[in-house]
């Protein structure tokens, strides 16, 4: 079964106030829109996530949305109906199952996620909800009540909200026609689908103003908080070619080879971007720096490593330390190590004593062996808020 989510992240929260979208306040210092998209995304049943952002964010999207490639993004609509078919016109075309979650609602678990899931695909749509507690009344205008209801009959909708894809799409067309609604179960019931209800819990609250923020952190205090330790690998090989200099972690090495590639090939600085990327999920060296771009054309890789460190640090992240193994049999590296954690350093704005930089040989085997190549591994370990 092919599921495809959609994360409702269109809107600009002008019941909360501020300055900016609700969903990009932090939460347990973290983005509430990071925290809603990792709950579905880090589900087994979820192929893809789809991300409506309000308009003007789709071209220039948080980091935490870019370094996994089942998650895209597109710009919301002025409605959420409007947001969601932007979104559902990039979902796959093997899904069979959508399932769509407000940003707001960040605090979601993994059995809400499963139980929804999978009563759309046995009834066809499904939401989650929670029964009312309270007696509810019904009351005019002017606050006089007009009937009591019974409160075992009464449920209070939440997302997440499945269905399979045929009536999704059924359900998008009667917003279409210009229908609104406040939400994806209500379209579909006036396309004429049943719609089941799926037990929810109190914890998946929405946050729509200061005090649910705070019960938010409340309900994040109830649990064990830890910090989040993220590890990250890069990897990196360049030929050895006469006519350049051979620059490794940002250290001019004297030699009389130097490596080959579209910026100052500096394998060392690669193989650490790609780590500290890696690990922050915000993608690789290639996706922020091109070869294919003209710009970085003999640039500076020490720049690039302190512009991707940037990038990390934005992400909520802290680099813990990093450890680089050189696969070079000549030049001796020994006598640079010190030089060059310093300059990593530098640029990841950490101390020399968080950065380790070791020289091996290849026994003379392989293209490294031969003195035709040096390659460089590198492991990254940062540090974030989170919880367990």
């Amino acid at each position: 079964m092919h599921v495809s989510a959609i994360i409702a992240a269109g809107g600009h929260g002008v019941r909360f106030g501020g300055d900016r979208p609700k969903q990009f306040l932090t939460l347990g210092g973290r983005p509430i829109l990071q925290r809603s998209v990792e709950a579905l995304a880090r589900s087994p049943l979820v192929t893809e996530v789809v991300v409506a952002l309000p308009g003007g964010l789709a071209g220039d999207p948080p980091a935490y949305l870019l370094g996994d490639a089942r998650i895209r993004v597109v710009e919301g609509g002025a409605r959420r109906q409007d947001s969601v078919a932007n979104a559902f016109a990039l979902v796959s075309g093997r899904a069979d199952i959508v399932i769509i979650h407000d940003a707001a609602r960040p605090l979601v678990s993994d059995d809400v996620i499963r139980r929804t899931i999978e009563a759309a695909a046995e009834s066809g749509a499904a939401i989650a909800a929670v029964r009312a507690q309270d007696t509810v009344k019904r009351g005019d205008a002017a606050g006089v009540i007009t009937a009591t209801l019974p409160r075992d009959e009464i449920f209070l909708a939440q997302t997440p909200q499945a269905f399979r894809v045929s009536v999704l799409r059924d359900a998008l067309a009667v917003a279409a026609r210009g229908v609104s609604a406040t939400d994806e179960s209500m379209l579909a019931e006036q396309a004429g689908h049943t719609v089941v209800l799926v037990d929810s819990d109190r914890r998946n609250l929405k946050i729509t103003s200061p005090e649910d923020l705070a019960m938010a952190e409340q309900l994040l205090g109830e649990t064990v908080r830890m910090p989040s330790l993220r590890v990250g690998n890069g990897y990196d090989l360049h030929r050895l070619v006469s006519g350049r200099p051979l620059i490794l972690g940002g250290i001019t090495i004297p030699f009389d080879k130097g490596l080959q590639g579209h910026s100052n090939a500096d394998a060392v600085c690669h193989a650490v971007t790609d780590a500290i990327l890696g690990a922050a999920g915000a993608g690789d060296i290639g996706r922020h720096f091109p070869d294919t771009d003209a710009a970085w054309k003999d640039a500076d890789s020490i720049g690039l490593l302190t512009t991707a460190a940037g990038i990390v640090r934005s992400a909520g992240f802290a680099i813990v330390n990093i450890d680089v193994v050189v696969i070079a049999q000549r030049p001796k590296l020994s006598p640079h190590a010190d030089a060059m954690c310093a300059s990593l350093a530098r640029a990841l704005q950490v101390t020399p004593g968080q950065v380790s930089v070791k020289g091996k040989t290849n026994e003379g085997v392989d293209s490294m062996g031969a003195g035709e190549s040096i390659a460089v591994h590198a492991v990254a370990l940062l540090m974030g808020s989170g919880v367990i």
